[in-house]
């Protein structure tokens, strides 16, 4: 059944049904599974949560490797988390899985707000979403830790979203210099080896000795995400209202020093 004014070219579209809101209560989560295609052509589902009380979303999905990957946004502080839970390699006497954090500055056009996120339905479960836009690959090179004990004062979601990651949270220079002014307190971040110093180490990937520093190299990519907000037009209404979303993808690459290779076992190239 099509809502009226929705536009009919729109019926495998992620509908954005605000009569359908009351529904959900307040202080629960929305959740929304959804079905899509990552860069490599596999499919898997993907579970978007918005929790608009706390006003921040959540992403997760599962790689065809076992690794879990999930995206957290915090509009509230303005902070954004990125954790991979990567299956460790025992026979390469790793632990069972490893874990890393990632956390940089939310800037508020990257995704559609917590709000709109909590409505979205979609009218075709089965179907299997790919992005419409590819956005550009961004590197990031994470220069500074995040103390695990204080990280609360950054975000309240960063204990949560990496428990395991406990020694292994990093940011970036520019984002501490942010919240530094946003009123963070200074505990909460820990010096690394200087820059001048990194640069001097070489990739993880040309290291031989697994107990030797190096600068390490993960990436990741959300596969499909609401990145922002569609409007339709009607005669029955004076302005536009929202009727869908645009859906992105994007891939990440984060630089960041290990003090061990054996860290870092799948950066295998130069």
């Amino acid at each position: 059944m099509r809502l009226p004014g929705v536009p009919p070219a729109l019926p495998a579209l992620l509908l954005l049904l605000p009569l359908l809101a009351p529904l959900l209560g307040t202080g629960a989560p929305a959740e929304l599974r959804v079905r899509v295609r990552l860069p490599d052509g596999q499919v898997t589902e993907e579970s978007l949560q918005a929790d608009s009380d706390a006003d921040s979303i959540s992403l997760e999905l599962r790689k065809p490797d076992g690794t879990l990957v999930s995206f957290t946004a915090d509009f509230k502080k303005d902070v954004k988390i990125f954790r991979a839970l990567i299956l460790g390699e025992l026979e390469k006497g790793q632990s069972q899985f490893q874990a890393l954090c990632f956390v940089t500055q939310l800037q508020h056009n990257e995704i559609i707000p917590s709000e709109a996120m909590a409505k979205l339905r979609q009218k075709n479960p089965r179907a299997v979403r790919q992005a419409e836009e590819v956005r550009g690959l961004e590197h990031l090179h994470m220069d500074v830790a995040v103390n695990f004990s204080q990280g609360a004062l950054l975000s309240p979601h960063l204990h949560n979203v990496c428990a395991e990651a406990v020694d292994a949270i990093f940011t970036r220079q520019e984002d501490v210099r942010f919240w530094l002014e946003q009123g963070v307190d200074s505990s909460v971040f820990e010096a690394l080896p200087k820059a001048s110093e990194q640069v001097e180490l070489p990739r993880c990937g040309q290291v031989g000795d697994r107990g030797k520093p190096c600068v390490c190299r993960y990436g990741l990519s959300l596969a499909w995400y609401p990145c922002m907000l569609k409007y339709c037009h009607s005669r029955d209404r004076p302005t536009p209202y929202k009727c869908g979303i645009r859906s992105c993808q994007k891939s990440y690459s984060f630089d960041f020093y290990v003090p061990q290779r054996q860290l870092c076992l799948w950066d295998e190239d130069p």
